[in-house]
């Protein structure tokens, strides 16, 4: 803008950003499900009182652009010759509020996307991608915000999947993993791991399994498939976990497909998963994650590693 003024040319300056949304209150749950997406930046939703004494109606707008914008006013009245904007809102190009057509449908999404954000930044601490405080701010603002993980329908089926899998698996050496998916049909499936398959492998198999209607017993994956990939983990490439992984799985159920009518059936219901919410009772791993990103699921997870072992098996 400098250089354009000092060569006559009159240009302008607007922001496009779609959080938060200015005419949204600062409870509002999209409001605050921004601030918790940016708990690691400490942003905090405000009253914009720039716009309020400009023109005695309420606006909101986060910290950093309150407090940058006596400066930048300043800025702009020196290239310009003029004040263009006598508020952050009002710089803004923001009409996301006026969309909004059903407020209980969004704020419903706000508060269930508070609670992602909760586990997620909890996840990321475990890992050391994030920090203490980080966490504990999401905490802070999913219970200021008077809500509860389990109020994530999957949470508590996930857990109550895990209760089961530990009784079964009593008095045997193997670490319990559970996972739980709610499909589109509001039924909620669930899934443990065992030694042939991870849990969001055994997840997927039996979420696809009653969309198809297909009996839980049923084989999608002949047992000589899956005893060839374990076979060739364990004894060729070494691996320390020769259980099949998702992404493993869904390769394996692409090639069954070819010889088995059931297994057709199953994968043709796999696009009718995106969307859902999915949570998984410790952090997935690689070659888990990469098949649930690729199936575009709502995955949540508990800050739990599969296992004690500093190496996280794929």
């Amino acid at each position: 803008m400098y250089h354009d003024y000092k060569m006559g040319r009159k240009s302008r300056y607007s922001k496009f950003e779609t959080f938060p949304i200015w005419n949204l209150g600062i409870d509002h749950p999209v409001n605050i499900a921004y601030e918790s997406a940016t708990a690691d930046l400490g942003d905090k939703i405000l009253i914009d009182h720039f716009h309020a004494s400009a023109y005695g109606t309420l606006a909101v707008s986060y910290s950093r652009d309150l407090e940058a914008f006596p400066l930048l006013r300043r800025i702009l009245l020196r290239i310009m010759g003029e004040e263009p904007y006598r508020s952050p809102t009002q710089m803004g190009v923001n009409r996301c509020g006026f969309g909004i057509i059903d407020d209980e449908v969004v704020r419903k999404a706000g508060q269930q996307e508070i609670i992602r954000r909760y586990y997620r930044s909890s996840c990321e601490y475990v890992q050391g991608i994030t920090t203490k405080e980080t966490a504990d701010r999401s905490r802070a603002i999913m219970e200021e915000a008077k809500l509860d993980p389990s109020q994530r329908a999957v949470v508590p089926a996930a857990q109550e999947a895990l209760r089961r899998g530990i009784e079964r698996g009593k008095g045997s050496n193997r670490t319990v993993c559970a996972a739980a998916i709610e499909l589109p049909t509001g039924e909620i499936a669930t899934g443990c791991n065992s030694p042939l398959l991870h849990a969001s492998s055994a997840l997927i198999l039996n979420a696809v399994k009653i969309l198809a209607g297909i009996d839980h017993e049923v084989d999608l994956i002949p047992p000589a498939i899956v005893q060839s990939v374990t076979a060739m983990k364990r004894d060729v490439l070494k691996g320390r976990g020769v259980s099949l992984n998702l992404d493993e799985t869904l390769i394996c159920l692409a090639m069954s497909r070819a010889i088995d009518e059931n297994a057709r059936k199953a994968s043709e219901e796999l696009p009718r998963l995106m969307g859902c919410d999915v949570h998984m009772t410790h952090i997935p791993s690689s070659g888990d994650s990469s098949g649930l990103r690729k199936l575009l699921l709502n995955v949540t997870s508990d800050p739990r590693f599969p296992s004690s072992n500093l190496y996280n098996p794929a």
